[in-house]
């Protein structure tokens, strides 16, 4: 589908004005990758961050990773504009699982970090964030935590009448052409959804040089940075007093370069279908039986700068997750489910159809988990514990060897509330991963990062221990968080290099195009704390925000670990009366010079200052909003840290935003 769109971009910033002393207060957000649907203030296990509404629409950008890479706690592996994975206590890759609507994306962005995730945000319309890992319930693959998008393509509620919202936007730096609808309704007894979006970027303006130590390298522009995306979803269910039955279908397009020297880029199709269900009252003493079943079908294609296909990747899943959940049993409320996976993975040769880099192989997950809590007094606790049985079955073509794991997590944790309003929080868990497939069986190049990486058949799960404390005050005008957390990580899996060039066959040769990486293991250790105090947060008036994060990860005996985020501090001032909002938002990133041993880029400190101006009204029964919006002011030349192109490729330049919302 095409949007055609000339909306000319503005730089028309306004001053902040005065405080409102009437300004109201925050209201509480459901947490829906709770099983147990607490408010954002009320997580025991772990921190969360929920971005909705306006903030969300403030905050959208090319890919997932630049949405959230503000966040607290979160940053980005900044892989181009149509790549960036968000990255979470400085844990990435299959530490961080995304979901959609509580069930697995099913791509292949864990893989490798030149692989977009197959979300779409701008149809989003809530993304939650939990740390840590007591995101266990999702899955192994959640030690570091998880992201949640929620779409609400399967109605549960009947509209009764057409509501919805579309937006078009412009941006200078990368000359963005872009449009997003959603509209939901209802007939009879059936709710329906349909939305959609269209976006095209070119290559993205930059400060200056791409690498600063090469005079030759592109100026002013970062060459394959392009993307162009689309997509399109519908769902329906049947809502009644029982409960809801309902199903959706997505199609979704992805088209981008890779900004390396070799000047790839892929082709992204994945296909999607969800079926979902809840029964209430299923049976006695129990609330509510919700299902869920989703397949998808996934492939893209890497290609050489003439259009050459060079690698296939392939994933098809089937996930099924069944939660029965009930409330006060002796003052007890839990939930308590079974969830299944099946994927088929390959990466696969376009010329010859071999398995050069990583075996077609099959993988299975079977897991039981529960979660419960009780309130003791002044005291919420929760305690919860997950069983899982991991396989990966490589084709016989391969001859390598099937693993099998056993995993075992659990956490438990407690919230004190010792004064209206104030509360502190212990937590601990322990949660375990199985190795993911590349990590097992690689032993070939892969075009993209050009490394020829080498897998370890003999890994052994990582277990990680986990240790998190909180103190807050929630409730009032003037808010405040501190978060202090501690992980040892037994068997970390990590991509090792000593810089050694290799040709596509792996025999060595010092001009060679592929840098040979090991998959290793090692105990490491995770430690840091997050701080955040807002005054009036999104609320009428003049709004404050201040916040911190700084995390440390090393191996035990070897050094850091690899791709550490910077220690940031960050302020937000706002103002909303009215049709009008504004906001300034400034964030500072310090130098990170805490390297692994086979690392030799340090990443400059950085400060990046955003601002947004919006004006709403109504018209002809709608409401209209005009948002601009810039980024980057001061023009920063800014390095992420946590990105494996940090040398060569920046993040974009000063950057104009202008569009237009509306919602019905």
């Amino acid at each position: 589908m095409q949007f055609h769109r000339t909306i000319a971009a503005a730089a028309v910033l306004s001053a902040l004005a005065h405080c409102n002393a009437n300004a109201q207060a925050i209201n509480t957000v459901t947490v829906t990758s709770n099983p147990l649907g607490n408010g954002e203030d009320m997580q025991v296990l772990t921190p969360a961050k929920i971005l909705s509404g306006p903030e969300l629409r403030a905050k959208i950008g090319t890919s997932l990773g630049e949405t959230l890479g503000n966040e607290l706690g979160v940053s980005a592996s900044g892989f181009g504009a149509g790549a960036s994975r968000p990255i979470i206590r400085g844990l990435e890759g299959p530490r961080v699982k995304i979901l959609q609507n509580g069930m697995g994306v099913a791509d292949v962005s864990s893989l490798s970090n030149d692989h977009a995730v197959a979300s779409e945000s701008s149809t989003a319309q809530q993304i939650e964030i939990l740390r840590g890992p007591a995101a266990l319930l999702y899955g192994s693959g959640a030690i570091g935590g998880l992201i949640n998008v929620i779409d609400d393509r399967i109605p549960t509620v009947l509209n009764k009448k057409i509501t919805g919202e579309a937006e078009l936007r412009y941006g200078t730096v990368n000359q963005e052409k872009s449009g997003s609808f959603s509209v939901d309704g209802s007939s009879g007894n059936i709710g329906l959804h349909v939305d959609g979006n269209s976006r095209e970027t070119g290559n993205y303006d930059i400060p200056g040089k791409a690498n600063l130590s090469d005079p030759a390298s592109a100026d002013g522009k970062l060459p394959s940075s392009f993307t162009r995306s689309n997509s399109l979803a519908a769902g329906a269910s049947l809502i009644q007093s029982w409960g809801y039955l309902g199903a959706a279908v997505q199609t979704l397009n992805d088209h981008y370069g890779i900004p390396t020297a070799e000047k790839s880029f892929i082709d992204l199709r994945q296909n999607r279908l969800d079926l979902e269900g809840q029964l209430n009252s299923p049976l006695k003493g129990f609330d509510s039986l919700k299902f869920k079943l989703s397949g998808t079908d996934y492939q893209h294609t890497e290609k050489a700068e003439d259009g050459t296909p060079v690698t296939n990747f392939k994933n098809k899943m089937l996930e099924s997750r069944i939660v029965l959940s009930h409330a006060n049993w002796s003052g007890w409320q839990g939930s308590w489910g079974l969830q299944t996976e099946q994927t088929k993975f390959s990466a696969l040769s376009a010329s010859s159809g071999r398995a050069d880099t990583v075996p077609s192989t099959k993988s299975t997950s079977v897991a039981v988990f529960a979660l419960e809590q009780r309130q003791f007094g002044d005291v919420l606790g929760s305690a919860g514990v997950r069983l899982e049985n991991v396989s990966r079955e490589p084709d016989e073509i391969s001859a390598l060897a099937h693993r099998n794991f056993n995993l075992y997590s659990a956490s438990a944790g407690g919230l004190w509330q010792f004064t209206p309003g104030y509360s502190a929080g212990l937590s601990l868990s322990l949660a375990q991963r199985a190795p993911a497939t590349e990590e097992l069986y690689s032993a070939g190049p892969h075009e993209s990062t050009a490394t020829f990486d080498i897998g370890n058949i003999n890994m052994k799960k990582e277990i990680s221990h986990n240790l998190e404390f909180t103190l807050q005050k929630s409730t009032g005008l003037l808010r405040w968080k501190l978060n202090a957390f501690i992980n040892q990580v037994d068997n970390y899996i990590y991509g090792h290099t000593d810089g050694t060039k290799v040709d596509g066959e792996g025999i060595a040769q010092a001009d060679a195009e592929f840098t040979l990486r090991n998959w290793s293991q090692a105990t490491a250790k995770i430690r840091g704390g997050e701080a955040e105090i807002s005054y009036n947060h999104l609320g009428e008036g003049f709004s404050a925000r201040a916040f911190a994060d700084i995390s440390r990860g090393t191996l035990t005996d070897l050094g850091n670990l690899p791709l550490q985020p910077a220690t940031r501090v960050g302020f937000d001032l706002g103002f909303k009366q009215g049709a009008w909002r504004t906001s300034l938002n400034i964030l500072h990133a310090q130098r990170q010079d805490r390297l692994a041993s086979f690392e030799n880029y340090v990443t400059p400190s950085y400060t990046k200052i955003d601002a947004n101006l919006s004006y709403s009204h109504p018209y002809q029964g709608q409401q209209i909003t005009w948002f601009l919006m810039a980024r980057n002011l001061l023009n920063q030349d800014i390095r992420l840290s946590t990105s494996i192109l940090r040398e060569s490729v920046p993040q974009p330049g000063r950057s104009f935003i202008a569009g237009v919302r509306t919602s019905f």
